[in-house]
Order: structure tokens, then C-alpha cells, then sequence
């Protein structure tokens, strides 16, 4: 518990407290007939509706537990949003100051979550609204001018291993809820959520886990980056939180049909969702029809439909 605080039996002591035990649904209608079934962890259930609030949190706690982060310390990281806005949840109900960069390639609605928690935000230029390679190295740059001039704490997202911490309590939900998962999928961004999950389930049993990434920047299995709009995923590196024990094999999925499986999600399952949670849901129906029936494949919504709602994901 980061907020110290005590309460009434069936009342969180704190927002932070909030956190986690998130509920799993079952699709019906996209799924196709004599496919596995197919678990949807929904991640949007967390205090800023996204999965990253479990980084965030863990990320901090392990900081102050080490008398990293003093009291009142600046806090900065570079993020395409959901990290940001979840840092910028945790460093309001703890007295830190936060500085965020990111960039407009991601959604507006993501930017102004971060600025309505009070944080700092400084927007790189993209190429065209595209995620390349370069953006994130332009990204960094502007991190360690904050670090220089402010003294600030750089949570560090893509080596810190206190977020395996809060994703290792995601995998035990998983397990939890499903104590039989065949197969787990999730695409890959700083590779946290994979590895901290992958850790809990291989502990547990022979699980598949399956890293996912969008077909037109395929780092994991083409060796190469490339632009790409589904945000959160393929920075155009291995991120060295995803050590080659943490998953089994990975596959590319199509971006466009994700998109477009976004939107049957909404309409077909009344399941919300973005872009990269779209291609997380794509690839386990992919991978539920080749383990077949009987068996159970998972995966995570990372956040809802409502942070994409400003951009074309849900027009036609």
C-alpha cells in the first residue's frame, strides 16, 4: 500500500488502492466456431482505465521503498500516454511533481488526462501522426534535459524491473480466474507486462506465451522497425525487459485489422476497446483457433475505446 492510510472494511484506503483485480470476460460472437475459448482481462476497470496504473504504482513504490524518490522529488519519463497518465495519477495522490513527454502521435485524450492530473507535458513533433523509431530517440533527448535541469527521477520504463512487480500481480489474477490457460498473447511495447506475466504463468504450467506486435514495424520477428499507429506498441527495439525466457515465439498481426476487429469488438461483444488492445484480441483468435476446442486462450484489453474516441479509429 503506497498511501499509508487505513479504512473501513470494503473501502479502499486510497485511490492507489484500487489498482488491480480487474475482471476477465469471455467472447462469444468474433470468435470462430471450433476455436479455443477466448479470456479478455479488462484492464480499463484500473483508476485511469489502463493497465499501466499497475507500472506506475509498482514503479514508484520500489523508488521511495530505496530512498530514490524523496518526498517532493520531480518525476519524468517519456511515454506515448497510458504511462504517462498513470505516473501522472500516482505522483498527484503522492506530492510529486511529474514532467511527461510524449508527442501528437498519440491520442489527444491521453495528453489531456496527463495534463488534468497536473503533469508537466512536453509534445515532440511526429512524422505525419506516425510511431517511427526516430520519435522515441527524439523523446529521450528532451528526458535528459529534465533530468540535467530539474534533478528529476527518471522512472526509466523500458529497464526498470520494479514493473515486473506490478505485473507479476496481474498473472496471478489471470491465473485466479483462469486456472488453465493453454495459450497468453499480448503485443509488446517496453515488454513489462509480457515478462512480469509470462513469469507467473510458466511458474504455474506449460502456458504459450506469444509476443505480438503490428506486421508494419516487425522488430521481434523481422529484425526491423517500421511506422505504425497502434500506439503503445513496436518501439523499433527488443526492450530489454523481454528476455528471451519471458515468451515462446511471437507472430506480426495486421494493423488494419485490428482496426477493424476494434470496432466489431464494440458492436458484435459491446467490448471497448483501442487499437493495440484490437491486435492483443486479434491474435488470440488467431492462436484460439489453432489450439481448438476445449482449451483457453488470454489476453489483455489494456485500456478502453474512450482514449481513442478523437482520432478515426471508430469512424465507418
Amino acid at each position: 500500500m503506497l498511501s499509508g492510510v487505513t479504512g473501513h472494511a470494503g473501502v479502499a484506503p486510497s485511490v492507489l488502492d484500487a489498482v488491480g483485480d480487474t475482471p476477465m470476460v469471455r467472447l462469444h460472437r468474433v470468435v470462430p466456431a471450433g476455436a479455443a475459448d477466448v479470456l479478455v482481462k479488462l484492464e480499463g476497470a484500473n483508476p485511469t482505465g489502463s493497465y499501466k496504473d499497475r507500472m506506475a504504482t509498482a514503479i514508484v513504490a520500489g523508488a521511495r521503498a530505496r530512498g530514490e524518490l524523496r518526498p517532493g522529488r520531480r518525476v519524468v519519463e517519456f511515454t506515448g500516454g497510458s504511462t504517462g497518465s498513470s505516473l501522472a495519477f500516482v505522483c498527484a495522490v503522492l506530492g510529486h511533481p511529474l514532467s511527461v513527454v510524449s508527442s501528437d502521435a498519440f491520442s489527444p485524450e491521453k495528453l489531456r488526462t496527463m495534463r488534468a492530473f497536473g503533469a508537466d507535458l512536453t509534445v515532440v513533433p511526429s512524422r505525419e501522426g506516425r510511431i517511427t523509431p526516430d520519435l522515441f530517440v527524439r523523446m529521450r533527448a528532451e528526458v535528459d534535459r529534465i533530468v540535467a535541469e530539474h534533478d528529476a527521477f527518471w522512472t526509466d520504463q523500458f529497464h526498470n524491473a520494479d514493473a515486473l512487480v506490478g505485473y507479476a500481480e496481474l498473472g496471478r489474477e489471470i491465473l485466479a480466474q483462469a486456472p488453465a490457460v493453454d495459450v497468453f498473447c499480448a503485443a509488446v511495447g517496453t515488454g513489462g507486462m509480457l515478462a512480469g506475466v509470462a513469469g507467473v504463468l510458466h511458474g504455474a504450467g506449460p502456458t504459450r506465451v506469444v509476443a505480438l506486435e503490428p506486421a508494419s514495424s516487425p522488430t521481434l520477428t523481422a529484425g526491423r522497425g517500421g511506422a505504425h499507429r497502434v500506439e503503445g506498441t513496436a518501439t523499433g527495439i527488443v526492450p530489454p525487459l523481454l528476455v528471451p525466457s519471458a515468451f515462446d515465439d511471437a507472430r506480426a498481426l495486421d494493423e488494419d485489422g485490428a482496426r477493424e476487429l476494434a470496432r466489431r469488438l464494440a458492436r458484435e461483444e459491446g467490448l471497448f476497446v483501442g487499437t493495440s488492445s484490437a491486435l492483443n484480441i486479434a491474435g488470440a483468435l488467431e492462436l484460439a483457433g489453432e489450439v481448438g476446442p476445449g482449451g483457453t486462450v488470454v489476453t489483455v484489453a489494456v485500456d478502453t475505446g474512450l482514449k481513442y474516441l478523437a482520432g478515426d479509429l471508430f469512424d465507418g
